[in-house]
């Protein structure tokens, strides 16, 4: 127990660092709400529930490099189990009790908290050898990736180190304190760890086991105290604000659907992100909430094939530059630099794909993707700062409906001799083909049409198509920033679908998936749309089309990332392809991780930016590793992607199919 005089400095202290503590606090907190939006409470009990989860079981971060999670976890369980054992050691700090007794909760305690802290000591040493010693490549970043210059400097390490530091002698003089205590009044079954590092000091007196106790209390507390202050401008930050991320993250329809503009809202004077407080607050809070694990970095395509993109590196740069300016901007002024100046190039804005990836693999909640398309709004409505390339595209979708600038008349053109019949013929239909821009216009997306349309038939499918009332859907306008483009396409098909009045759409584009059934009802447009895998799936399974084994080399399945990742249908295209080739061979990167083709988020449209390698060819590599003969895709723009990539690889290389070409010519 402690002395009077200790007690006294020991309350002192604490008020003291409570105060500063608060005052950092506070101004993170008024920097994040000058972000744009609310805060909203819907649903507030079940997202509480599913946060609370997340983050005491690190759900998410299971998801990649199991055995650095392993060591986090010992961290994490540790320090939030922490926060009784500090508590408790005040307790007995002030009083004679033993912290919840010596009955079975009191043995749990002492045990877990014995566990926990050898777990803490074992994985901040991997933590602090795996940065400082082998200097591990996924903490690191390219040259060519933007950074502030305080992270140039070495701000990373050196609040890693300082956090490390913290955490080990915290832990360890707490640790190190039960074994004093121990040593003078004997084992206790339920340290064991703490027990056997008491041997050591079976020699020593008794005044010298209690001044090395309370030596010991006081540089663990102590290191909190000192700490504190410290605490809301460093990445140990993120052990709260990544449960509050959790709690307070958009429920968004799919993991990529982007909030819409208000147009009609006069006031609005800014369209898109140019600087810090143009951006959702949530999105402020994304930076204090990031571990800098990179994890982001390693998912991204754009990074993975030397463009000067990393997500990781966009929210380390927001979040530096906030301390940087942290008195001005928690006292309203504006921020007196545009993101594109110091948290991310204009080359890396334009490298995004729109995959997801960053978002599906991060381990708290962060969305930096989101942050990226809104800036592109901003480039595009604001700035007029766009690739040429995207012009024609804009303009296609503008004046004809299409990107590919084609007639509206010749949208039907592909179904020749087919019988595909419109609305107008069919009005009695019972699913609503929306065959999209590509299969109307771009000639090998075309068989896919057909082959589609030849199955449809074989069921017996009651089906009709829109014909040249059809426009895009506008999700590369969208992706690209236009986002004005895409309203405007999107109320004129919301327009012809609610009088047409669909039961079910099926396409066999999963852009088209996304945009008509996860952000159309953002606008008023409700439809229940399907893939064409699903359909695929269904009349298997109901006997209404018997696929015979396909005859042709192994098959590997490409998982497109508006599929797979953003609206989670990975077994509906498994199931059709194991009734039509068999067994398939997965790539390593399949499912939820999948890599991304390369023509996402309007990549289609433009030029890609400068790297190392292009993206489809990355992808195009790991299929060919597998040894199939031919790639399997869900998706119009992925089946260009990778039979381009395909050409480029010279004679032999792997046939490219839609799952629907597979399932027609096994029919």
């Amino acid at each position: 127990m402690l002395t009077p005089f200790e007690k006294f400095i020991f309350v002192f202290a604490v008020i003291a660092t409570i105060y500063n503590g608060y005052l950092g606090f506070r101004k993170v907190f008024l920097v994040i709400r000058r972000g744009q939006g609310d805060v909203g409470d819907d649903q507030i009990v079940r997202r509480a529930v599913t946060a609370a989860l997340n983050w005491l079981f690190l759900r998410p971060t299971w998801k990649v490099r199991k055995v650095s999670s392993l060591f986090h976890a010992f961290i994490a369980w540790g320090f939030i189990f922490y926060f009784l054992v500090n508590f408790g050691d005040v307790v007995e700090g002030y009083f004679p009790v033993t912290f919840l007794g010596t009955g079975w909760i009191g043995n749990l305690y002492r045990l877990v908290a014995d566990v926990l802290s050898v777990g803490v000591l074992v994985g901040m040493v991997y933590f602090l050898v795996r940065r400082f010693v082998f200097r591990a490549p996924a903490l690191q970043y390219r040259e060519n990736v933007m950074l502030v210059d305080r992270v140039k400097a070495g701000g990373i390490r050196r609040d890693s180190l300082i956090v490390g530091l913290f955490i080990l002698f915290h832990v360890g003089f707490r640790f190190l304190g039960q074994s004093f205590k121990l040593a003078q009044h004997g084992a206790d079954p339920f340290q064991p760890f703490a027990t056997a590092v008491s041997a050591l000091w079976l020699g020593w007196s008794e005044t010298a086991l209690v001044v090395a106790e309370h030596v010991a209390w006081w540089v663990a507390l102590g290191l909190i105290l000192a700490f504190i202050p410290y605490f809301p401008y460093s990445k140990h930050i993120h052990l709260i604000m990544s449960g509050v991320n959790f709690l307070v993250r958009p429920q968004r329809t799919a993991l990529g659907a982007l909030e819409p503009i208000d147009f009609a809202d006069e006031s609005i004077e800014q369209f898109g992100v140019a600087k810090l407080e143009h951006l959702p607050w949530k999105h402020l809070l994304d930076a204090y909430a990031c571990i800098m694990c990179n994890r982001c970095q390693d998912a991204c395509p754009a990074y993975a094939t030397g463009k000067e993109l990393s997500p990781a590196a966009l929210e380390v740069n927001k979040r530096y530059y906030i301390n940087a300016h942290l008195d001005a901007l928690a006292a309203g002024e504006p921020s007196p630099n545009r993101l594109l100046e110091y948290a991310i190039s204009e080359s890396a804005v334009w490298a995004c794909t729109a995959c997801g990836a960053c978002i599906e693999v991060c381990p708290v909640g962060n969305e930096p993707m989101f942050d990226i398309l809104y800036m592109r709004r901003n480039q595009v409505l604001m700035e007029s700062e766009f690739p040429p390339q995207l012009q024609t595209a804009f303009s296609g979708m503008e004046r004809t409906g299409n990107p590919w600038k084609m007639s509206r008349s010749d949208r039907l053109k592909w179904a020749a001799g087919l019988d595909v019949p419109t609305v107008d013929e069919n009005p009695d239909f019972e699913v609503l083909w929306w065959v999209g821009c590509a299969p109307a216009y771009d000639m090998r997306a075309q068989a896919t049409a057909r082959a589609f349309a030849k199955v449809l038939k074989a069921a017996g499918v009651n089906f009709a198509v829109l014909g040249d009332l059809e426009n895009c859907t506008g999700d590369a306008a969208r992706r690209a920033g236009n986002e004005a483009l895409f309203y405007e396409l999107a109320q004129q098909n919301i327009a012809t679908l609610n009088e047409v009045k669909p039961r079910r759409i099926v396409t066999t584009c999963p852009h088209c998936l996304h945009t008509l059934g996860k952000e159309y009802p953002a606008y008023g447009g409700h439809y229940q749309v399907i893939h064409h895998t699903e359909l695929l799936a269904e009349l298997i399974a109901e006997g209404k089309i018997t696929p015979g084994p396909w005859q042709d080399g192994g098959v590997t399945y490409h998982d497109p990332c508006y599929l797979g990742r953003h609206n989670g249908i990975f077994e509906a295209p498994r199931a059709v392809l194991e009734s039509a080739v068999g067994s398939i061979v997965e790539m390593p990167r399949h499912r939820s991780k999948s890599f991304c083709c390369g023509a996402g988020g309007a990549q289609m449209w433009k030029e890609e930016e400068h790297g190392t390698e292009a993206v489809n060819m990355n992808r195009y590599k790991e299929a060919a590793a597998t040894g199939a003969g031919t790639i399997a895709v869900g998706c119009p723009f992925c089946l260009t992607m990778l039979t381009d990539a395909s050409k480029r690889s010279g004679e032999g290389g792997l046939a490219v199919k839609d799952i629907v070409e597979l399932v027609a010519e096994a029919l």
